[in-house]
């Protein structure tokens, strides 16, 4: 498809309204601009995605991570609809699995930016609830759109979509498999709340202690949280994962472990780790195959736990038991920043593997060096 021009004149640049966090809460929402103001947005590092399918974690390097929070903290921070710089671009949102905030996260971003969703919201609606095969559905979808947003039941689904697919495809979850951009959210929080993990390495008195509550075997986020986790290898002083099971990663998390040289630990003792951890990263479900197993109650958290006076909890939603209320409106919380900026973080995504980042070229690099 022919790339469309952004329109002429857009109106002159408006900072978008902040969200502000409940009455009376010490709720942590960062500013977004402490990532960019001093730092611009390299076009260059992005421009390395245009055109790729986003299937994993593991699959960034360092600089991309950092320089697509960058460029969603400058979408954070501004109006960006005047520009309409997808204007022309559909993107599918075909979810053959149930979801709340990663599907209207998507169709947000899109639409903020002007781009058209043709939206899958049932996969009972689709030719696949006849027998028709997820191969013969992507080629349908060369024809209708310039991306394909997808979540699925089977880990295998974007394996076998890609078999004829051949415009991007953006991993939106894939049963026990991995959720890149979620990944990617979670990461935006902590950078926005700590921008020194934007920086190569720190000093070792810098370091974190992340802890993991749950199973990266089973449960997708976890495990595209701790793969993305390992870009920042050079922040990390130790990983901890409190599990029921006493091998929660499976071999292939075991062999990026170990390849990273990252220490970590393997606990069921929540109690005994929590007054250490400066992340704490919990989630509520594991993926098993075709249904949910929910997370034991022996790990749930709320205000009187000793949690660390400094630390932050992220959680990618939703949320059952595990994470009290009593926390919401604590200093710990930045689970509601890290939900909030889930549509910043995958508009910066979508400029880049769409190719839309050159005519936003002269915006970003003026707001970028604006504050500096």
């Amino acid at each position: 498809m022919k790339e469309t021009p952004l329109r002429d004149d857009p109106p002159e640049e408006a900072e978008r309204p902040s969200i502000k966090p409940p009455e009376g809460s010490e709720a942590i929402l960062p500013e977004p601009g402490t990532l960019f103001e001093s730092n611009p947005v390299s076009l260059d590092v992005l421009g390395e995605l245009k055109n790729q399918s986003i299937l994993e974690a593991g699959q960034f390097t360092f600089d991309q991570v950092t320089e697509l929070c960058k460029l969603a903290a400058v979408l954070e921070k501004l109006e960006i609809w005047p520009y309409h710089p997808l204007d022309g671009k559909i993107a599918v949102t075909a979810f053959f699995e149930a979801s709340t905030r990663t599907r209207t996260s998507f169709e947000s971003a899109i639409l903020r930016l002007d781009g058209k969703v043709i939206s899958i919201a049932d996969g009972s609606t689709t030719g696949q609830a006849k027998g028709e095969s997820l191969a013969d559905i992507g080629e349908m979808f060369n024809a209708y759109a310039d991306c394909v947003i997808m979540r699925h039941t089977e880990t295998a689904a974007p394996e076998e979509m890609l078999q004829n697919l051949r415009i991007p495809l953006i991993n939106a979850g894939n049963g026990s498999g991995e959720h890149p951009t979620q990944a990617l959210a979670d990461w935006f929080a902590l950078l926005k709340w700590k921008p020194a993990l934007a920086a190569p390495c720190v000093n070792d008195s810098e370091k974190m202690n992340l802890g993991i509550l749950g199973t990266p075997g089973s449960m997708r986020a976890v495990k595209s949280f701790l793969l993305m986790a390992l870009l920042f290898q050079d922040h990390i002083r130790k990983v901890t994962v409190i599990s029921e099971m006493a091998d929660p990663f499976g071999e292939d998390v075991i062999q990026c472990l170990t390849d990273a040289n990252i220490d970590y630990e393997v606990s069921n003792d929540v109690r005994e780790h929590l007054p250490d951890l400066d992340v704490i990263y919990m989630n509520s479900i594991a993926f098993l195959g075709d249904s949910y197993k929910n997370m034991d109650s022996r790990f749930k958290l709320n205000s009187e736990s000793p949690i660390k006076e400094s630390a932050v909890i992220l959680h990618p939603m939703a949320r059952l038991g595990e994470l009290d209320t009593s926390l919401d409106k604590t200093p710990h919380n930045l689970y509601f920043s890290q939900a909030h900026g889930a549509v910043f973080i995958r508009q910066a995504l979508l400029l880049a593997v769409l190719d839309r980042l050159g005519p936003l070229e002269n915006m970003i690099n003026l707001e970028s060096n604006k504050n500096s």
